[in-house]
């Protein structure tokens, strides 16, 4: 669950960590209110969840009354990458002397948390990452759920900062940490923590990203998820409780297993196609699950054809296939849907599909090129 910035904020400061005085507003007539409060100058902020907002144009600094009544209705009129613009996030902007970054995220690959530390913050750390790589410093975490001291030391000094200053980002550093634990989170992320003129540490921006699966534990922050952020067929497709990514390309694909969805995405390009989406039915499902998942694929416009690879252990696969009838029967004209079945139940289901139009195959390869092969003809 990916949170706002201004909700991410509400929450590095109930740890501690100072961030520009400021509010998220939901109207240009609510903004231009709480400009009276705040004076200038402004850093008027998209609330979108999505990076590039700058280079959108949704994030400016505004001098005075005229400019912010001239730039917030435009930023409220505005869509960035697809995501229109319903709230706002209007705060005191920082007179900045440096910057620096900060984020804390799970590195599968070592089965460890990970923080890192830039002197470089405030741009795309992504490409700072490829470019100088040697301006990131990334340190795998001996504990789980602690920040060891030596830890906490390595870091402060590969910033290569002089007392107070040292300890003032060590103690953010410890804050974060923190949140990031007690939050059940995937990734805390503070870029660029800003040193000002006046030598206050402050977080200008902040990104937090929430495990879905821990969302039992934080009930208070369930709440703050907000659907309209999502693709529309996204939203939809949660509401029926499927794990269901939208994607560019015209290959519909469904598989049980997040696994095997993958490998059936990669054995696509590799035929020459591209995947419209990734789409898990999980273990065990039964045929509404599969008439869901079909649903839902067909009401994506850019799908061409669908491949439904499905490998049979808790699945059953003549459940699968009669989902697959049942839902094809509404399905638009034209649409090949080419299947794979294996493991249980995979003679019935086969039988059951031979009395179908649908296209049957015996493994993932030769699934992947007829597919392409009927969406090209």
């Amino acid at each position: 669950m990916n949170l706002h910035e201004y909700q991410a904020k509400e929450i590095i400061k109930r740890c501690g960590i100072a961030v520009p005085r400021g509010e998220a507003v939901d109207s240009v007539e609510a903004g231009l209110e709480l400009s009276k409060k705040l004076g200038f100058p402004l850093a008027v902020k998209a609330q979108v969840q999505v990076g590039g907002r700058g280079k959108a144009g949704a994030i400016r600094i505004v001098k005075d009354q005229g400019e912010l009544e001239k730039g917030l209705p435009e930023i409220f009129a505005m869509e960035v990458k697809g995501l229109k613009v319903k709230k706002v996030l209007i705060e005191k902007a920082l007179d900045i002397k440096r910057q620096f970054y900060l984020g804390i995220t799970v590195d599968r690959s070592k089965q460890s948390n990970v923080i890192m530390v830039s002197s470089e913050g405030g741009i795309d750390i992504e490409e700072t990452a490829k470019t100088y790589p040697e301006k990131i410093v990334s340190m795998p975490l001996k504990g789980t759920n602690r920040l060891e001291t030596q830890d906490l030391d390595g870091l402060v000094s590969a910033l290569k900062l002089e007392d107070p200053l040292s300890r003032s980002v060590a103690d953010i550093i410890k804050s974060l940490f923190a949140a990031y634990i007690s939050i059940d989170s995937q990734l805390v992320e503070i870029n660029p923590l800003v040193l000002t003129r006046d030598n206050q540490l402050i977080a200008c921006d902040a990104k937090i990203i929430i495990d879905d699966n821990a969302l039992f534990r934080q009930q208070d922050l369930e709440g703050l998820k907000e659907e309209a952020e999502d693709n529309e067929l996204e939203r939809e497709a949660h509401r029926r409780n499927l794990a269901y990514v939208k994607l560019s390309g015209n290959v519909g694909i469904i598989g049980n297993g997040a696994g095997l969805v993958m490998a059936t995405m990669d054995e696509v390009k590799r035929a020459g196609g591209a995947p419209a989406n990734f789409l898990d039915i999980g273990g065990g499902a039964k045929k509404e699950v599969v008439q869901n998942a079909l649903e839902i694929i067909c009401q994506d416009r850019q799908v061409k054809g669908i491949f439904i690879n499905i490998f049979g252990g808790i699945t059953r696969c003549d459940e699968v296939a009669k989902g697959i009838i049942q839902a094809t029967e509404g399905s638009p004209k034209g649409l090949p849907i080419v299947l794979r079945l294996a493991g249980t139940q995979c003679e019935e289901g086969r039988r059951l599909l031979r009395e179908s139009a649908l296209i049957s195959v015996e493994n993932m390869e030769e699934g992947a090129k007829k597919i392409v092969e009927l969406i090209k003809r």
